[in-house]
């Protein structure tokens, strides 16, 4: 067993090594062996007496670059943090924590709520390195402070267009460049007025949504209008969705298989619920597979994953989830026994059905597998001639069921 760390996580900011604590300047100094960008080599290479390597491309090279070091002193040199959105996470899938030392300085977080006054707590933290900026929808709340982490020098202005026309052109934008070294530089304006040119390749964006943009905003609950999907009539409607949400009960980080996807509004919804809930919609159609897409994207969750195909037999190339919703195709023949066979243990099926046939194979389901059925009504206000009334739309019957962890 490995009794002392051979592997060292030095965080560099851009003050370089005058920001380094006299115990990441020993280790750097003494390593016969350091890895890390560029950049970090060049802020470090005073101190630098053994080999030195630039991370490789692609990143996953030099993780096993580093692994294969396993038991010999060996130093990476990262920004700030490495364990907040950096190769800290990566590595430590492959290296114990007790064979680390990590020598972490000031995130870019921690120092742009230093220069911002915010409270690091009250703030969001999110990314568009390597990640769409539609990921920022949902976050895009009345008064709501975010902090994105920036790709390059071209992130700012994409993402300040993208929230003017999105109509959030009003939200306070603060460029923050090259924060903690010589050439740190803070630019205030607002995402119609855009970034200023050129801003530094090392950026972050610092954003304060402002309350005139609320009709923009999406809810934090379920039942979104009808209005904001895309869809062919192939769509739950927006008061059976709120229902149908409810009754899938969405936890962090659970999976969701969406059967018969349609217009894809139970995934979203389903993703919108928390940041780290996944879904995987399975649609038949093409036509239909891809408005999911565009409407996944548009709703701020482009990581919604499309399985085109028929069920049943394509479950078998999808991980097991932990909920499943069938919307559509209950009445096939094997759907609703291969769903129940792939659910988790502890997890739930919803099925809606609007036809007798389908009430029918939802009476044997609940007979085989318990559960309930409960039948929901929702009538709207429509216009009869000069007047007004009620009228109803079909009846949904809705099969919710838990699957034990022992059966």
């Amino acid at each position: 067993m490995l009794t002392q760390p051979w592997l060292t996580l030095v965080g560099v900011g851009e003050d370089g090594i005058d920001g380094l604590s006299a115990v990441a300047r020993h280790r750097v100094q003494t390593a016969p062996y350091v890895i890390g960008g560029a950049r970090h080599l060049e802020k470090c290479r005073s101190l630098l007496s053994g080999e030195a390597h630039v991370w490789p491309t692609p990143f996953a090279d030099g993780v096993q670059q580093v692994v294969v070091r396993r038991g010999q002193p060996t130093v990476v040199l990262a920004s700030g943090d490495p364990f907040f959105y950096g190769v800290g996470a990566s590595l430590a899938r492959f290296i114990q924590p007790s064979e680390m030392l990590s020598i972490p300085a000031p995130s870019s977080v921690s120092l742009a709520c230093a220069r911002l006054g915010w409270a690091q707590q009250n703030c969001r933290v999110l990314s568009v390195c390597g990640r769409a900026k539609e990921l920022l929808l949902p976050f895009l709340q009345p008064a709501a402070r975010l902090l994105v982490l920036c790709a390059d020098e071209t992130s700012p202005a994409t993402v300040l267009a993208w929230l003017t026309e999105r109509g959030f052109g009003t939200t306070r934008c603060y460029i923050l460049e090259a924060l903690g070294g010589e050439h740190e530089k803070i630019t205030l304006c607002t995402a119609q007025e855009g970034p200023p040119a050129p801003v530094a390749r090392l950026n972050m964006l610092a954003l304060e949504v402002q309350a005139d943009t609320l009709a923009r905003t999406l809810p934090r609950v379920s039942g979104l209008p009808d209005s904001c999907f895309e869809h062919d009539g192939q769509l739950t409607k927006r008061e059976i969705r709120a229902v149908t949400l409810s009754s899938l009960a969405p936890r962090a980080g659970e999976l969701l298989w969406d059967v018969g996807g349609g217009a894809g509004s139970i995934s979203i919804e389903w993703m919108l619920s928390d940041p780290i809930c996944q879904a995987i919609a399975i649609e038949r159609v093409p036509e239909r597979a891809a408005r999911i897409g565009r409407n996944a994207l548009a709703l701020g969750v482009p990581g919604l994953q499309i399985a085109e195909g028929s069920a049943p037999e394509i479950f078998e190339k999808l991980v097991a989830p932990d909920a499943i919703f069938v919307g559509g195709g209950a009445s096939k023949p094997g759907v609703l026994e291969a769903a129940w066979a792939a659910l988790k243990p502890g997890g739930r099926m919803v099925v809606n059905a609007v036809v007798v046939e389908t009430e029918l194979r939802l009476f044997q389901a609940m007979q085989d597998w318990g559960g309930t059925l409960t039948r929901l009504n929702v009538a709207r206000l429509e216009t009869v001639g000069s007047l007004h009334g009620f009228r109803p739309g079909m009846s949904v019957t809705q099969w919710v069921a838990w699957k034990p962890y022992t059966q």
